[in-house]
């Protein structure tokens, strides 16, 4: 037996199970289609192209998110054009986990993607993704960058192979004799997974060079967008362009931090655990650890976190700038007007907040990330909508788009009607989970509350989280346990065993309530 096969069956009430198949997800996506044309449908005898842009470890850290002082604004510029999306949630806070869900429309315990190492279609070797339904609806189909995770590509799913565009991951020679030293040290020795023996080499955590943009990945990435551009411009094309950095390390030419004061860059507001929570709350962050001149144990220095801090700001920065390369090109070859537009972030990351970096967890700054769309005719760009929408909403929102089918296998929701009505409606729930060796925790998101359950192989509890977003956002104290919460804790459990399908069905019973703006 899996480890997490007892998961399978603890989101979904078996005696609701009749009533929330196929059907339901034909019957929402036929509603959308019904009462949603101006951004829903694709001009008649024209398909929609799609830039699908991801982003690797990036929170919502950006202007158009309400940070002052982040400089992003060519992503800022798109937020203009479209919808930014205030609460969107992925699956499972890490890399591989959440692009999987993303890419063929299905939740974790469906894919039995929980690491790093196992690709999807061990388990589901049928699965259509996203950019194969594109593909097989007469669509070319290509990446660059970072789009599944490293080394777990999908061939099927590109009209031709996605080309390299790497970089050395250092510019400054010392840092490339530090990375040569540890990779030569390393070389015969047995590793148990990728991961480990990356961090085995790995260089410092941030570099600061003055170098041209194209010197790292990023802008290698986007020059090769750029020439894909030119390249499909006259065919209907789904094209995918997978940024890397703010991802660790934090390298980024040096204009780009020069845009921070790092004094005036804040530290987390809440450098603490979340009180009363369990233990495996938190992990210890062992990705940022491994990097050269962190701590193996205990708390970084007051000058590794502002350091790491600005880091990160200029990697967004620098990141940004790239995505408005790729964005400039599409406006100059004349395919905006056409051109259905998403980015990304696969997950959030922490910033010292809880007293913790990296993602790795179930709480509001790991699970929450950025999502911008843009769509040809929608009615009300530059707009925020405040509904709760999930990473396998994607797949299901650009076949509705490109006026595509859905596959039946999907498990998410089409957010369309959010580009003409952000302010309608929506969601009731979202779901992430992530497992702690043979603990699963399962995270409900609702208007006000994040529930969490941690649950044995045998389906049985072994501890829980509740959060009130009203009156502590920050997630900083756990509620789960105070008598005067009990019976809202079991209206929660209620609400997280009925699961997903639960939420899709009560939608579909609602999708024609009137829009309110």
């Amino acid at each position: 037996m899996s480890t997490h096969e007892f998961v399978k069956d603890s989101s979904i009430s078996i005696s609701r199970r009749s009533l929330l198949g196929a059907a339901v997800a034909a019957a929402v996506g036929g509603m959308v289609h019904g009462t949603h044309p101006a951004a829903g449908a694709a001009p008649v005898g024209r398909k929609r192209n799609v830039l699908f842009i991801a982003v690797d470890d990036l929170r919502n850290e950006l202007g158009c998110y309400g940070v002052k002082g982040v400089h992003s604004p060519n992503i800022d510029r798109l937020a203009a054009r479209g919808t930014v999306f205030d609460r969107a949630y992925c699956q499972q806070a890490v890399c591989s986990p959440s692009r999987t869900s993303l890419l063929t429309g299905c939740r974790p315990d469906t894919t039995k993607v929980y690491d790093l190492q196992t690709h999807f279609r061990q388990h589901l070797p049928d699965v259509t993704t996203l950019p194969q339904h594109f593909k097989n609806h007469a669509y070319f189909t290509r990446s660059i960058g970072k789009i599944f995770h490293g080394g777990l590509d999908d061939k099927p799913s590109w009209s031709q192979p996605s080309p390299k565009a790497g970089r050395p991951m250092y510019s400054l020679e010392e840092n490339k004799a530090l990375v040569a030293r540890k990779t030569a040290a390393a070389a015969g020795k047995k590793f148990a997974t990728p991961s480990a023996r990356y961090n085995a080499t790995a260089g410092p955590a941030y570099e600061c060079a003055d170098v041209p943009d194209n010197t790292y990945s990023d802008g290698a990435i986007a020059d090769a967008a750029v020439e894909m551009l030119r390249e499909v411009k006259d065919k209907p094309f789904f094209l995918a362009v997978g940024f890397l950095k703010p991802h660790l390390p934090f390298v980024a030419p040096k204009k780009y931090w020069d845009l921070y004061r790092r004094d005036e860059i804040p530290r987390a507001a809440n450098p603490f655990a979340p009180k009363d929570a369990p233990r495996f709350t938190l992990a210890d962050w062992g990705e940022l650890r491994a990097y050269e001149g962190m701590p193996k144990a205990g708390a970084l220095t007051e000058e590794q976190a502002r350091t790491l801090k600005h880091g990160y700001y200029a990697c967004v920065s620098y990141m940004d700038a790239q995505v408005g390369r790729v964005l400039e090109e599409l406006d100059r070859l004349g395919l905006r007007e056409n051109t259905v537009i998403v980015l990304w972030g696969d997950h959030g990351w922490k910033l010292g907040e809880h007293g913790a970096w990296c993602k790795h967890s179930n709480v509001e700054n790991d699970t929450r990330a950025p999502l911008i769309c843009s769509a040809p005719g929608q009615k009300a760009p530059g707009r925020r909508t405040p509904g709760l929408v999930e990473f396998v909403d994607i797949y299901p929102s650009l076949c509705e788009l490109a006026g595509l089918p859905l596959p039946s296998h999907l498990e998410g929701t089409s957010f369309a009607p959010l580009l003409d009505a952000p302010q309608r409606s929506w969601k009731k729930a979202a779901f992430s989970q992530y497992p702690r060796g043979k603990v699963m925790g399962y995270s409900l998101r609702t208007d006000r509350y994040r529930f969490t359950r941690w649950l044995n192989q045998d389906g049985s509890e072994t501890a829980r989280e509740l959060y009130d977003h009203q009156t502590d956002p920050q997630e900083n104290t756990n509620i789960a346990e105070r008598p005067e919460n009990q019976a809202l804790v079991e209206e929660l459990t209620q609400q997280m065993q009925a699961g997903w399908k639960a939420v899709r069905a009560d939608m579909a019973q609602s999708y024609n309530d009137p829009f309110k703006g």
